[in-house]
């Protein structure tokens, strides 16, 4: 796949745009270049227009409101609570979790996996929306080493009532909209006799491009979990297959999502279903339809 335009667009725009919004924080910025590039019927522009270089860019250097969240947290992947109907089926799930991680760090990993050799073991994810059981005080009394270990999952469970509202029945797309940054690659190019997709959309192919995200993977917490103790596997780009889409998601029981988010962050795992198109069709239309809605960020 070649290299992506948007870096050219992020030279170009980013600075203004985070002056005329200077209370958001990086990825608002970000999501508003991309919405900018989604509307030009020019994608690639000249290296001469763009000018300069990525290197110590502000677009990657600027903090953002979620950072301590997700890009600042030493945990490999993030889960979000986003249904707070059920208190006692978010506790049972924590307690599986916790079983999960115990049972995950007892049994020898697959002999590529290795990133967890000699690891403690993982941080306990708790009821309270906090994956770390050290306080700050203990922090402070161990060594760099130790602070640099992480856990396999940040818990997100927010308790004041704003942020609730913020998460609560949250799509996929907008959650990684909060966590994630977005980029653009070029789509998948359509198996022969296929033909794209039509009308276009930006998760999937426009014009030749697709919407992406970069940064921890999430795991969703929804309504129906309260009932099948299972969480949405959110993906950052569509799959290889032509047709499947940024943001797409499939279910995975709380009992196999340490061992699935570990292979997945050593890349000895990659979700592809051999090829089959099995993600959630009624997530992908929701995202779809949120990603072409206008002004929707």
């Amino acid at each position: 796949m070649s290299s992506s335009p948007f870096v050219e667009w992020l030279l170009i725009h980013y600075a203004s745009t985070k002056s005329q919004s200077p209370n958001e924080g990086r990825r608002r910025w970000k999501l508003r270049v991309a919405q900018k590039f989604w509307s030009s019927g020019e994608k690639t522009l000249s290296s001469t227009t763009a000018g300069g270089t990525d290197d110590n860019a502000d677009f990657h250097m600027d903090g953002d409101p979620f950072d301590e969240a997700s890009t600042n947290r030493e945990e490999l992947g993030i889960l979000l609570r986003t249904d707070f109907s059920d208190e006692a089926a978010w506790l049972a799930f924590c307690s599986r979790l916790e079983e999960g991680e115990k049972e995950f760090t007892a049994s020898p990993l697959e002999e590529d996996v290795t990133m967890m050799d000699d690891q403690p073991e993982p941080n306990k994810a708790s009821p309270n929306g906090t994956a770390a059981t050290t306080t700050a005080e203990d922090d402070s009394d161990e060594s760099d080493d130790e602070n640099s270990l992480s856990a396999i999952f940040h818990v997100v469970n927010p308790s004041l009532p704003q942020e609730r509202a913020l998460l609560t029945n949250i799509s996929n797309l907008a959650a990684l909209r909060l966590f994630n940054d977005v980029d653009v690659r070029q789509a998948p190019i359509p198996p022969p006799d296929t033909k794209r997709i039509r009308p276009p959309n930006r998760l999937v192919d426009s014009g030749g491009w697709q919407e992406v995200y970069v940064g921890k993977n999430l795991w969703i917490y929804d309504t129906k979990s309260n009932s099948d103790q299972c969480v949405r596997v959110v993906s950052q780009t569509s799959s290889d297959m032509y047709g499947t889409a940024t943001a797409d998601s499939w279910r995975a029981r709380v009992s196999h999502i340490c061992e699935l988010q570990v292979n997945l962050s050593s890349g000895a795992m990659k979700i592809d279903f051999g090829g089959l198109d099995r993600w959630d069709h009624a997530e992908r239309q929701r995202n779809m339809q949120e990603a072409e809605t206008p002004g929707v960020l």
